[in-house]
């Protein structure tokens, strides 16, 4: 089984807990994490960084930048800042 196998079947694992209003209430309320996770994600690997490099631009800790990249980091503005100025970005925070 390759690892396309493997996230076909989470996909479809996901999608039958997503029909449970509970679990889909709690999932949808981790949507703004998950936005964060995949930004700073999507923007290192965009401009060719590893995550030890873009610790080393940060000066924050290579384990430190995979717990943001993984959502096990609950990371503050300010060290959002720093990320977002090493990838040559701003952070932009908005309300709906």
């Amino acid at each position: 089984m390759d690892k396309f196998d493997k996230l076909k079947k989470f996909d479809d694992f996901l999608n039958e807990q997503l029909e449970d209003p509970e679990f889909k209430e709690e999932y949808d309320a981790l949507e703004p994490e998950f936005a964060v996770m995949q930004a700073i994600q999507q923007a290192r690997i965009e401009i060719g960084l590893t995550q030890k490099q873009l610790s080393e631009r940060t000066g924050i800790s290579q384990a430190d930048i995979s717990r943001l990249e993984c959502g096990t980091a609950n990371p503050s503005i300010k060290t959002l800042q720093r990320v977002a100025v090493a990838l040559g970005k701003q952070v932009q925070i908005n309300f709906v």
